[in-house]
C-alpha cells in the first residue's frame, strides 16, 4: 500500500547494472542526448524534517530522471512531477507483478516479495483481494472504532500528565496509541499487541539486518495465518474476520489473506512515525501550534497540509515495471524498465501546491499523494487522518504548554528506518 513501508522488489531479470561513478551510462530513450545519468542515491538517515538534498537535486534535474539505491541491481527511472506521478500510479501500462521476475535497485537489503502479496498484485486480482476489507475502512468502518480510539488515547494522556513532566511522547503516546487503534480495527487481541509492536519495528527497519527483519516478517505471517484460520465462520467486522470470512467463501486464499492483514498492521503502526514528524513540527514552530489552540476550526485542514509538507519515507517505495514502451518528457520508457514515483516530490510540486516549501495552514484546495494514487492509493487513509485528529486535539487541548524538554538538534531520529521520524520525542509542560 501507498504512504507505508511494504516489500521491496527483488529476483530476477532486468535492467544490466549499470556503474555510476565517473561516466554515464550508455544513452537510452529516444535521443541519445536526452537520456538522463544514472544517479546513484546513497540514502542518508536525515534528522528533522530535512527534505532529502539528493532528491532536491533530482527534481531539479527534470521530470523523468534515472537512479540507483543502495541495494538490488541495475538502475530505474525516478519520476517526480505531481501529474506524471498520478499518471504511473493509475496507468495500467505500469505494473507492479513483473517485479517479482526481477531484480530492481531498491532502498532496502530485505523485503523479499512473496506471491500473491497484495503490494505486489494488479487488477483484478488486487481489486478483489482489496474488496474483501473494504468494509473495515469505509467512512462507517473507521467511525466504528472512533469513540474506542478516542478512549484509548484519553487514558494514554491521563497516564502521562499523572506521571508528571518530563516524557517521552513518542513512548507515552505516539508509539501505543497507533498500536491501539490498528489492533482494535485488525481484530488483534490486546494481549498480543506488544509482539505485534516488536514485530512490525523490525519489519519497517532496514538497520537490524536482513535476516532479523525476515524473520519477523515470517512471525507475523504465521499468526495471522492462524488468527484469520480460526475465522472462517465469523461475522464480526474487523479485518481479519473479514479476511477469514473471505477466506472460507473462497474469495481469497488464505495466503493473500495473511499477506494483506501483514501489510495493513504495518502500515496502521507507520502512523506512529508519522506523528511523531508532525509533533516535532508543531512544538519546533510553536507559532502553529498556538493558531491551532486559538482556531480549532483549521485543524483538518492544517494536517492535510502538513500530511502533505512533512517528507514522511525515505527515498522511494516500491517500484513498478513498464509493460511497454512509454514516452514521458521527451524521454523513452522501454518496456520491462523499472519505474519509481516519488510521492515526497510530488508534494512539493510548484505547478500544484503554491510555494510548496512553505507550511500554509489555510491551504485550499490540498490534493496531495501523501496516502499514494490509484490501485494501490493506501486503504488506511481515512484511519489515519481520524488517529491525528484525535492526537492534535487531545494533545494542544489537554496538554496547553507542551514544549521540547531539549533543543530541537537534539531530538533523536530513528535510523535505517524507511519510514522517517524521531525515536524519542523528550516534552515538557
Amino acid at each position: 500500500m501507498e504512504g507505508t513501508a511494504p516489500p521491496d522488489e527483488t529476483t530476477g531479470r532486468g535492467s544490466p547494472p549499470v556503474e555510476t561513478t565517473g561516466q554515464s551510462p550508455p544513452p537510452v530513450g529516444t535521443g541519445a542526448d536526452s537520456a538522463p545519468p544514472v544517479r546513484d542515491w546513497p540514502v542518508a538517515d536525515l534528522a528533522g524534517t530535512d527534505f532529502d538534498p539528493v532528491l532536491t537535486e533530482l527534481m531539479r534535474e527534470g521530470p523523468v530522471t534515472r537512479i540507483s539505491l543502495p541495494n538490488g541491481e541495475g538502475w530505474a527511472w525516478l519520476v517526480t512531477r505531481y501529474d506524471d506521478v498520478r499518471l504511473v500510479t493509475n496507468d495500467p501500462r505500469f505494473a507492479r507483478e513483473p517485479v517479482m521476475d526481477r531484480q530492481v535497485t531498491r532502498l532496502a537489503p530485505h523485503f523479499i516479495p512473496e506471491r500473491g502479496a497484495v503490494g505486489f498484485l494488479d487488477p483484478p486480482d488486487h481489486t478483489r483481494l482489496r474488496r474483501s476489507v473494504a468494509a473495515a475502512f469505509t467512512a462507517r468502518g473507521v467511525e466504528r472504532v472512533r469513540e474506542r480510539a478516542r478512549g484509548m488515547l484519553g487514558e494514554l494522556v491521563d497516564a502521562m500528565l499523572k506521571e508528571g513532566p518530563p516524557a517521552d511522547l513518542t513512548e507515552a503516546v505516539l508509539s501505543p496509541f497507533p498500536i491501539a487503534v490498528i489492533c482494535e480495527l485488525m481484530g488483534v487481541p490486546a494481549a498480543d499487541r506488544h509482539s505485534m509492536h516488536t514485530w512490525t519495528q523490525l519489519i519497517l527497519s532496514s538497520s537490524h539486518g536482513a535476516d532479523v527483519s525476515e524473520r519477523a516478517k515470517r512471525e507475523m505471517n504465521a499468526y495471522f495465518a492462524d488468527l484469520i484460520g480460526s475465522l472462517e465462520d465469523s461475522r464480526d467486522e474487523d479485518v481479519t474476520s473479514l479476511l477469514g470470512a473471505a477466506v472460507g467463501r473462497g474469495e481469497v486464499s488464505l495466503q493473500e489473506a495473511v499477506g494483506l492483514a501483514v501489510l495493513l498492521q504495518i502500515g496502521g503502526e507507520a502512523v506512529t512515525n508519522n506523528s511523531g514528524q508532525m509533533f516535532y513540527v508543531l512544538l519546533t514552530r510553536p507559532e502553529l501550534a498556538e493558531r491551532l489552540r486559538s482556531e480549532p476550526e483549521l485543524r483538518p485542514r492544517a494536517i492535510d497540509e502538513l500530511l502533505r509538507w512533512i517528507p514522511h519515507r525515505n527515498a522511494v517505495g516500491l517500484s513498478r515495471i513498464a509493460l511497454e514502451d512509454v514516452e514521458l518528457h521527451g524521454v523513452r520508457i522501454r518496456a520491462g524498465d523499472a519505474v519509481y514515483v516519488s510521492y515526497v516530490a510530488a508534494n512539493r510540486d510548484p505547478e500544484v501546491f503554491a510555494d510548496p516549501d512553505t507550511i500554509d495552514l489555510t491551504r485550499s484546495p490540498n490534493p496531495h499523494v501523501s496516502f499514494g494514487f490509484g490501485p494501490h492509493y493506501c486503504p488506511g487513509g481515512m484511519l489515519a487522518r481520524l488517529e491525528s485528529e484525535l492526537l492534535v486535539d487531545a494533545l494542544l487541548d489537554r496538554v496547553p504548554g507542551m514544549r521540547l524538554a531539549v533543543p530541537p538538534e537534539e531530538v533523536p531520529f530513528r535510523k535505517g528506518a524507511l519510514i522517517r521520524g524521531p525515536e524519542a520525542l523528550p516534552v515538557t509542560w
